[in-house]
């Protein structure tokens, strides 16, 4: 069992060839990745309203897929709203905010309101996080009770904030995507962080899922570790019930 914590659904602004469910589902057989949680690239970079309500039906057509609600921090009214009308469907398991394409960070105001908004109604937030941000998240964490978040890409280059931040409370999880994969970051980050706050993440369809298979494939994980990185922690998190 595989779950990938970090997709997306539909054509992105570069030259590539994808968009249809069927390049998710094809990408993900070719990996052998059961499950993936994905967020619509159109409320991500361009209108969250209808982002939201396409990847909505298309939850629809395939039950390999699950939904991150896509959070503009700079329109709470709106996400409100969305979660309000499109959560009941319950093939939305999380929330996914983009502090830089909306210009919000970690830490400014309007983030921290809708962090709160998404611990209220119990979710997980997968947070874009880059350089030292991951600390921010972390005391999100600390002061919005029952908030559960994902670092997004562990930080980046910035993975070794996302150690201290995964060590300093334990609400966050880290998962490895990246864009410029180095060597030995995943395995050094999972030799200093509880088992427990990892999983796997690719950026798929941005990302081929070979570079975050790499990255974990090389750390050579104890097999329970291994386990937990691939599918446990994750179904925890979002409390999916699998057979």
């Amino acid at each position: 069992m595989i779950i990938d914590v970090h997709g997306h659904w539909g054509p992105w602004f570069f030259s590539m060839e994808v968009g249809d469910v069927a390049t998710n589902l094809a990408v993900m057989d070719r990996y052998g990745i059961d499950l993936a949680v994905v967020s619509a690239t159109e409320a991500i970079v361009y209108d969250v309203a209808a982002g939201n309500r396409a990847m909505a039906r298309v939850l629809e057509t395939s039950d390999r897929l699950l939904g991150y609600l896509t959070v503009n921090p700079r329109q709470l009214g709106n996400a409100e709203r969305d979660l309000r009308e499109l959560l009941p469907s319950g093939n939305f398991v999380g929330v996914k905010i983009h502090t830089d394409y909306t210009g919000s960070p970690v830490d400014s105001a309007q983030t921290r309101e809708a962090l709160a908004m998404v611990a209220a109604h119990d979710l997980p937030a997968l947070v874009h996080t880059w350089g030292s941000t991951p600390l921010d998240l972390a005391q999100a964490c600390t002061d919005i009770p029952g908030l559960r978040a994902i670092a997004g890409h562990m930080g980046a280059d910035g993975w070794r904030h996302a150690v201290e931040a995964a060590n300093s409370v334990d609400r966050l999880w880290l998962e490895p995507c990246f864009s410029h994969t180095r060597t030995g970051r995943f395995a050094a980050v999972a030799s200093a962080v509880d088992p427990r706050r990892l999983l796997f993440g690719t950026d798929a369809t941005l990302i081929d899922p070979a570079a975050a298979y790499g990255a974990v494939l090389a750390a050579n994980l104890p097999a329970e570790t291994a386990e937990r990185v691939a599918w446990r922690n994750a179904a925890e998190l979002f409390r999916l019930d699998l057979p």
